[in-house]
């Protein structure tokens, strides 16, 4: 009985198996549906597809800088996994580093191209293989593009770009370890939405009563660890982290930082 690719891709679907072997499957039954389910059920290749539900906090996160049409691009891509054995071998850090290389020559989007692949990994590794967060930064002329990866186990687990304009690579890269320890949420004060800043003013407010403090005091009371907050989630703001006696605004004087990224295992 012949089959045709439509026939394969409906019973990759349907048993979560990867595409050559939903492929074989029907071959070795003669284009019987129903008999390459059943062959694929007895190999342990149709487990796959209740792997979706499994938790995937483990995995790594791999970064890549480099030189696009004269231009400098980073990237990084999250690839989850359900255990740090799987996250930590070979085939695995190999398709993430393949991921974070396609996503700094083409773009973010690019990972579609890997979609077969990454179905066909959940088969061979057996977990719940899943593409996590994707960022990607190209640096304008003239600015320079600084990093920092944390490896733990043999795999990177922490990762940061960013972009600095008026910046050496050596402070940049400075900048990028402060992020990778001081994990800020935005760029500065005024990047903070509003709607952000107006919860934690009221939750603030609403800890200040609780707490007893005066009525009459509460506005000046609030403020004050309005800016405390700034501290934790404003990169600009934070102490930086060897020398707390500074902010990073203070550290970096006249360079700028344009933007930033980091990602995370866990």
């Amino acid at each position: 009985m012949a089959f045709t690719a439509k026939d394969v891709q409906t019973l990759r679907q349907s048993t979560g198996a990867g595409m050559m072997d939903a492929k074989k499957a029907l071959e070795a039954n003669d284009g019987d549906f129903e008999a390459a389910k059943q062959w694929l059920r007895e190999k342990g290749l149709a487990a796959s597809s209740n792997r979706g539900d499994r938790e995937n906090t483990q995995g790594l996160v791999a970064l890549e800088i480099r030189d696009v049409d004269g231009k400098s691009v980073g990237a990084i891509v999250k690839l989850k996994s359900e255990t740090d054995f799987v996250a930590g071998s070979d085939q695995f850090k190999q398709e993430a580093a393949t991921l974070a290389t396609l996503v700094a020559e083409k773009g973010e989007a690019a990972v579609a191209e890997r979609a077969t692949i990454l179905d066909d990994l959940k088969i061979v590794l057996k977990e719940n293989i899943e593409l996590g967060t994707v960022a990607r930064i190209e640096a304008a002329p003239g600015n320079v593009l600084g990093s920092y990866l944390h490896i733990q186990g043999g795999r990177g687990v922490n990762a940061v770009l960013v972009e600095m304009s008026g910046a050496t690579d050596d402070l940049a890269h400075d900048v990028a370890v402060h992020i990778g320890f001081a994990r800020p949420k935005y760029l500065s004060r005024d990047s903070v939405p509003a709607d952000v800043l107006d919860r934690e003013r009221a939750t603030l407010e609403a800890l200040s009563r609780n707490e007893g403090k005066p009525e009459a005091a509460l506005p000046k009371i609030v403020e004050g660890r309005i800016n405390g907050f700034y501290k934790d989630v404003a990169l600009l703001e934070q102490p930086y982290a060897k020398d707390d006696k500074q902010s990073i605004k203070q550290f970096i004087g006249s360079a700028t930082i344009v933007n930033f990224a980091q990602v995370e295992i866990g």
